[in-house]
């Protein structure tokens, strides 16, 4: 396992490849429940900045060590800082790298095992699947200290409905992961030891089909979600009509025609 690089002793962010082009990047602070500190946002967006030119990436999956995924930003962080250029900045930060996520071309996995809240819920959110544990607990809870989940509440709007959203941010209460599947923040539930075998379900299927198909699949899905629906339709027409013009499509359709596996 590879480290994440100009970190000081253990590493925030411990990288794992395989040869089919599946990156793992899990959380390491367990000690201070894998908050999102600068120190930790640095070592997310080194990785992401990396991976995003890296033609071989399939699946990017992301985990955590310890008892909990993610408790948001490190509040005692903040506490000794504050300052309007401070908080700017980090948020800033923090919203880069969350979008670093959506703006990879590869579908993204959250593997949620124990607490995700707030920054850590918002982390769930912007990743394309999530699976959880029956341990894990998602709340975005930063109203009980009276700092409303403002930039948190951007992904979790469009993840389960706006009531739904309004209801966890405005009461800072933690749902189970039951719970959460139901509201639609993640795909599946698993039992403890059940989370590695639903990741790699998804990867099994995701690493069968084309890169190309799915990177643009990815990118016209979330566009289109934000334009008007006329404008939706067409730049998805646009879209298929370029991967329909890609030779592992028409290979595709070929082997549906003529009864066989595509050559992929």
């Amino acid at each position: 396992m590879s480290h994440a690089a100009n970190l000081k002793e253990e590493p925030f962010v411990l990288v794992d490849r395989d040869a089919r082009g599946v990156v793992r990047l899990e959380l390491n602070r367990p000690q201070a429940f894998n908050a999102l500190s600068s120190d930790m946002l640095n070592a997310l967006q080194h990785e992401l900045d990396l991976l995003v030119a890296d033609e071989s990436l399939r699946v990017l999956v992301i985990s955590a060590t310890g008892k909990a995924f993610c408790a948001g930003h490190d509040l005692r962080e903040m506490r000794r800082n504050p300052s309007m250029d401070f908080y700017q900045t980090l948020f800033a930060q923090c919203s880069r790298m969350m979008m670093s996520l959506r703006n990879l071309p590869v579908p993204v996995i959250a593997a949620v095992d124990g607490v995700a809240t707030a920054a850590g819920c918002q982390l769930v959110a912007m990743c394309d699947l999530a699976v959880a544990s029956v341990n894990a607990k998602f709340a975005v809870s930063g109203v009980n200290l009276g700092l409303f989940c403002a930039t948190p509440s951007v992904a979790l709007s469009r993840n389960v409905s706006q009531k739904a959203a309004f209801e966890m941010l405005v009461t800072g209460d933690f749902i189970s992961a039951e719970l959460a599947l139901e509201k639609g923040l993640i795909n599946a539930v698993t039992p403890e030891d059940g989370l590695t075998a639903q990741v790699n379900f998804w990867i099994d299927r995701i690493t069968a089909k084309p890169r190309l198909g799915i990177a643009m699949g990815k990118d016209l899905f979330y566009k289109q979600l934000e334009m008007p629906l006329a404008a939706a339709y067409q730049t998805a027409e646009h879209t298929m009509a370029c991967n329909m013009m890609d030779d592992t499509a028409l290979e595709g359709v070929q082997a549906f025609i003529d009864k066989r596996k595509p050559n992929w």
